[in-house]
């Protein structure tokens, strides 16, 4: 029970930024291309009452060419740090995202379960209308299958670029995207208000852009309920603060480190 929630923490902490997307039938807003810099890394630490459980590393990778598509490409890589009790946590996701920042075309999950990986792939089929599902153990394939959808559907990490791309829109949105086998929904009001956030990355205190959020569903791992975070208030709407709420009580997630050209936390 114990390494179920210390796992449960760790991950919904993670989780926390794979579940910001707007409703893709609001207005598109103009693509902010300072958003999207490849080359980026965002290292991120996740702590639990103050014991450092974990970190996620968020890179924007060059463009590429899918299914004769120009698409972004991110990938995230999250580990449980050594030496934490009951814990041992690596998770790679790969996501290939529409340039527009409103949704995914392909998705690959790779977690370590004990001595082995499980493979997880979604494909989004947009002109079939179809969101193909395959789940993998070792070279076994034990779950595949197809949902139909008539929406743009977003993965656990675009979300994190699609959040970054309306922060200010100041709406609240409901949120369609995929987790596990099925499409679901949160809402997120990202409200505009601007607050001063520190952080001990720097000495000063960051410029930022406050949101909160609540979800009607609980995740693999946890996540459920109210959650808030602080984007910085400049061009790059760089994720630097967030806190949700896990099984055995609140996350905190905060920015470490990073790498961006010519970029800095804007300065409160």
């Amino acid at each position: 029970m114990l390494l179920k929630k210390f796992k449960n923490s760790f991950y919904s902490g993670v989780c926390f930024f794979s579940f910001l997307i707007c409703f893709l039938s609001a207005p598109a807003l103009p693509l902010n291309a300072q958003v999207i810099s490849p080359g980026e890394e965002l290292l991120y630490e996740v702590s639990f009452l103050g014991i450092k459980l974990g970190s996620i590393k968020i890179t924007t990778e060059p463009n590429e060419l899918l299914n004769q598509k120009v698409v972004n490409k991110a990938k995230a890589i999250m580990d449980s740090y050594s030496g934490i009790p009951f814990v041992d946590l690596h998770v790679i996701y790969q996501s290939w995202m529409d340039p527009s920042l409103s949704f995914s075309h392909q998705f690959i999950g790779n977690t370590k379960e004990k001595e082995y990986w499980l493979y997880d792939k979604l494909d989004f089929d947009y002109d079939s209308k179809n969101i193909h599902i395959e789940k993998w153990k070792l070279k076994d394939k034990y779950y595949s299958n197809d949902i139909p959808t008539n929406k743009k559907i977003s993965d656990g990490l675009s979300l994190f670029f699609v959040a970054r791309q309306h922060l200010r829109s100041n709406k609240t949105l409901k949120i369609p995207t995929f987790i596990d086998k099925a499409v679901v929904s949160t809402t997120i009001n990202f409200t505009g208000r601007k607050e001063n956030v520190d952080i001990k990355a720097v000495n000063y205190p960051v410029k930022t852009i406050y949101f909160f959020g609540l979800t009607d569903w609980t995740g693999i791992y946890g996540l459920t309920g109210r959650f808030e975070g602080w984007f910085t208030d400049d061009a790059a709407s760089v994720p630097i603060k967030a806190n949700m709420k896990v099984y055995v009580g609140s996350v905190r997630i905060e920015l470490i480190s990073w790498k961006r050209a010519s970029w800095t936390p804007p300065k409160g």
